[in-house]
């Protein structure tokens, strides 16, 4: 909405119809993905026999169809420029219903990217699952190679995404305005599908807590079996999540930087001075911010994942206290202190995570003021990309783990003579020490990744005028 402020003024000049209608675009796009996200919820129908995965699939694949064809009229009507057109003729709302396409396909393409690195049907989490025949050496190992693996599909996604909408808005007949609100309407375009995969994060604990039910109520076998399979599609659903969110922070961060810019370089105009056209990494103070920006990325992560080990401590100590003080937890004539532990978990939640509040909110108001506004458009550039790549490899390397566990309790993993290898053995030990560390991986650092990266746009946006001396 606030790049569409830029294209109403050209739109006014211009006398197109319904200026106003390209600050109210976003607005009016998600609703249709969201009325596309109720009209899926329909078609998520299957057999017992069916694999679970492949019908929320099906409702995501009706979601996206939806999507794009309500994008296609919603920038018809909306994008109508009257005579004005892009590049060979061609209508300048055909041009942003490119973008919004290319946005629905990052979508897809970050789906399909996430299952095959964290679903129990592909390579990488059967490497895992192989690899701890040999014990919790080997699977820490291929857990990793497997996280670092996935950068790669990550990266050539989001940088084909960028270049394809900014190429498309760019010949839209809005020169260089165009290419950074078409990069606008492919973020929203990304976006429309939001609710759904939503719902599909949700599923992932839901699902995992009702395993967890069945296993302590001693639910029969069958049922385990059921919950088992579901718990393993949510895993895949809330790391395809986690890689869906952070796809469209790298798009939003990129919009929020070319906001930035512009922000600076009215408040420079209003004084007189030369624009800023460029950042120049060779520059002492930029080149400072930006391995800044990446050691940001790291230790916030150290920080996120050390609460969730410190908070582990706590709670195994206070467990083993209930164990030697009320013996007839085991055989269920004793009760725990279940609030006892929960307030143990809300607390630390709460307390462990005011620093890595404090440095991520702090740092970049720090670089601005000692280093200047140039070094700050250093700092999000490079707090960006690193923080992208490093949530794509905590994300997907932790699902992964997880799932390899999961497919070693399934009893696919079969030992040298073709005998399955299920709980209880060495191989599913060294899982679940690959799950342990994969945890606040997945569960806390990744995902804060998200906010981290947000968070630094905005905070420079609402700040550059302290910035510039």
């Amino acid at each position: 909405m606030i790049l569409g402020v830029a294209v109403y003024g050209i739109a006014s000049a211009a006398k197109w119809p319904h200026p106003e209608a390209w600050i109210f675009f976003p607005l009016v796009i998600r609703a249709f993905g969201l009325l596309s996200t109720i009209v899926a919820m329909f078609f998520i129908r299957g057999k017992e026999t069916e694999n679970p995965m492949n019908i929320l699939n099906r409702g995501y694949w009706v979601t996206t169809i939806l999507s794009a064809v309500s994008l296609a009229f919603v920038t018809s009507q909306m994008m109508n420029t009257g005579s004005t057109t892009g590049d060979n003729g061609i209508a300048t709302w055909v041009y942003f219903f490119g973008c919004g396409v290319v946005g629905l396909a990052t979508s897809i393409a970050f789906v399909y990217i996430t299952q095959y690195y964290t679903a129990g049907n592909f390579r990488p989490v059967r490497e895992i699952a192989e690899a701890s025949k040999t014990g919790p050496g080997t699977n820490i190992i291929s857990g990793m190679a497997v996280g670092f693996e996935t950068t790669f599909a990550t990266a050539l996604t989001i940088g084909a995404a960028l270049l394809a909408s900014n190429w498309l808005g760019s010949h839209s007949g809005l020169g260089a305005v165009g290419g950074i609100f078409g990069t606008a309407v492919a973020t929203m375009g990304m976006l429309m599908t939001t609710a759904y995969v939503l719902a599909m994060d949700t599923f992932g604990p839901i699902t995992d807590n009702a395993g967890g039910i069945a296993e302590f109520s001693r639910a029969e076998q069958g049922a385990r079996d059921i919950t088992d399979r579901l718990d393993a599609v949510g895993n895949t659903t809330k790391a395809l999540t986690k890689g869906y969110a952070i796809a469209s922070a790298s798009l939003a961060a990129f919009l929020l930087f070319s906001a930035y810019i512009n922000k600076v370089n009215l408040i420079l105009g209003n004084r007189g001075e030369a624009p800023m056209t460029s950042v120049n990494l060779a520059d002492v103070n930029v080149f400072v911010a930006a391995l800044i920006a990446a050691m940001l990325v790291y230790f916030f992560s150290s920080l996120a994942i050390r609460a969730v080990g410190t908070t582990a401590q706590a709670i195994i100590v206070e467990v083993r206290r209930q164990f030697r003080e009320i013996p007839g937890i085991m055989d269920y004539t004793g009760r725990p202190d279940y609030a006892r532990v929960v307030d143990i978990t809300t607390r630390a939640a709460l307390r462990e995570m005011m620093l890595p509040g404090a440095v991520a909110v702090a740092t970049p108001i720090l670089v601005g003021l000692l280093l200047g506004y140039q070094a700050v458009a250093g700092l999000l550039m490079v707090g960006t990309i690193a923080g992208v790549l490093l949530a794509t490899v905590l994300n997907n390397g932790g699902g992964a783990w997880d799932n390899a566990k999961k497919y070693i309790e399934s009893g696919h993993l079969l030992d040298e003579d073709g005998k399955v290898i299920g709980k209880k053995s060495l191989a599913h030990q060294a899982a679940v020490v690959g799950d342990t560390v994969g945890d606040p991986f997945k569960d806390t650092a990744g995902p804060s990744l998200h906010v981290l990266v947000k968070l630094l746009a905005t905070i420079t946006l609402v700040m550059a005028p302290l910035f510039i001396r």
